[in-house]
């Protein structure tokens, strides 16, 4: 029998598995309406910030009400530009998850429990505009689909799971 190196240590743990369904006989959880909500508020308090400290480091003023004509378009380009960014790199990335999903142990998969691509979570982000402006049915949708998907889950082919 040849010695092995290191055969007192154990082997080093199995690379992640992009998959929905983990080891075992557990089922898949899906991360339901609320704790998605409390995600989301994570997610925009963080965005938030950094676009306030972006605005008032390059001198861009939100809505002026006493002087509604100094309104500047660019804020409104700027947290757009920055929203989508954050979701689709974030949701698109190894973790597969926002920060603000990271905290409540969600994670965003295709619906064979792949990696999503950029395009894809692009494209989920933009759906997440139409979920809103049909008078937020696509997201409350979440809390009646059996698989917990909004309209933007849908259109994008994407389920958010629990990853505990």
């Amino acid at each position: 029998m040849a010695s092995v190196p290191n055969s007192g240590s154990s082997a080093p743990p199995p690379p992640p598995v992009w998959d929905a369904t983990p080891a075992g006989t557990t089922p898949v959880g899906y991360g339901g309406f609320w704790i998605r909500v409390v995600a989301y508020i994570i997610d925009a308090i963080l965005v938030s910030i950094v676009l306030g400290v972006v605005t008032a480091v390059f001198g861009i003023k939100y809505m002026d009400f006493e002087h509604p004509e100094n309104f500047d378009p660019t804020v409104n380009l700027l947290s757009l530009l920055v929203f989508w960014l954050y979701f689709a790199l974030m949701e698109s990335s190894e973790r597969g998850a926002t920060v603000g999903k990271m905290a409540m142990g969600l994670r965003v998969v295709s619906n064979d429990g792949k990696r999503i691509s950029f395009l894809n979570a692009t494209g989920r982000y933009f759906a997440k505009i139409l979920s809103g402006m049909i008078f937020c049915i696509g997201y409350i949708m979440v809390a009646f689909t059996d698989r917990k998907r909004g309209l933007h889950d849908m259109l994008a082919s994407t389920l958010v799971i629990k990853t505990r």
